[in-house]
């Protein structure tokens, strides 16, 4: 009974990894990045050895076939980000975190001990990879906002001669579009947390990163249309590489 019990654990196992879409690669000076898509707001990027989560969100199904992380960055405060449970089933054995203050007052003391706090603005090092805190926010700027300025991370983490920016949840807002460099994004569209397409392409088209990606894309009106996105970023800059992948492949 034990052995048909760890065969079916197992073979369900091996259907979810089995799920997964094959990850990109983009060369780096030290080797490539590879990029996986994981769910909704969670990805996981792999580069010089090291295994780097975002917002690891529904652990342990939705790591399953990908390796422990050295580096975590969080986000914000709110569940699909900041998930207690899920970092609570990961092995962090060996695992630094970067996250705002705000999610670093909500940590267990254990947590706290592995977490580097980052205000917008500030820079750390983790790991050979460089970490920048961009601001996240709604717009307009409201006393009830979802996502108040100052208190989410929005970040750019510079490996190997590449630029990648993870936007969080945020409005089209000025400290983005004024970014510089980026070889790789990953912009947010789902209302009515964050922006629609149209925001979201024109975010796109005013920074210019060379690839994006459309993530953290389910709304309450379920999922944004991801392909128009597209369509709308190259009308506007045929130069820009718009990827459109699964973030929901996990259930």
């Amino acid at each position: 009974m034990k052995t048909t019990f760890t065969f079916l654990v197992l073979f369900a196992a091996s259907l979810c990894f089995a799920q997964l879409p094959k990850p990109d690669e983009i060369p780096t000076s030290k080797g490539p990045l590879k990029i996986q898509p994981l769910n909704h707001a969670t990805l996981a990027l792999t580069w010089n050895g090291k295994t780097i989560y975002a917002d690891p969100y529904q652990a342990p199904k939705t790591f399953v076939g990908i390796a422990k992380p050295d580096l975590i960055v969080i986000t914000d405060i709110h569940g699909d980000h900041f998930d207690p449970a899920s970092l609570n089933a990961l092995d962090l054995t060996n695992t630094v975190i970067v996250a705002p203050q705000a999610v670093a007052d909500k940590m267990s003391d254990a947590l706290k001990a592995k977490t580097t706090v980052l205000a917008n603005g500030a820079t750390t090092e983790k790991l050979g990879i460089s970490i920048t805190a961009i601001p996240m926010y709604n717009l307009p700027e409201t006393a009830d906002s979802r996502h108040p300025k100052g208190r989410g991370n929005g970040y750019i983490l510079k490996m190997g001669g590449k630029s990648v920016f993870l936007s969080g949840d945020t409005s089209g807002i000025p400290e983005i579009k004024a970014l510089k460099n980026i070889d790789v994004a990953f912009v947010c569209m789902n209302l009515p947390y964050t922006m629609d397409i149209n925001e979201a392409a024109a975010t796109v088209a005013a920074f210019k990163p060379k690839v994006v990606y459309p993530y953290h894309y389910r709304g309450q009106g379920g999922f944004s249309d991801t392909e128009a996105f597209k369509k709308l970023v190259v009308e506007k800059d045929g130069k820009i590489d718009v990827r459109v992948r699964d973030w929901y492949t996990v259930k």
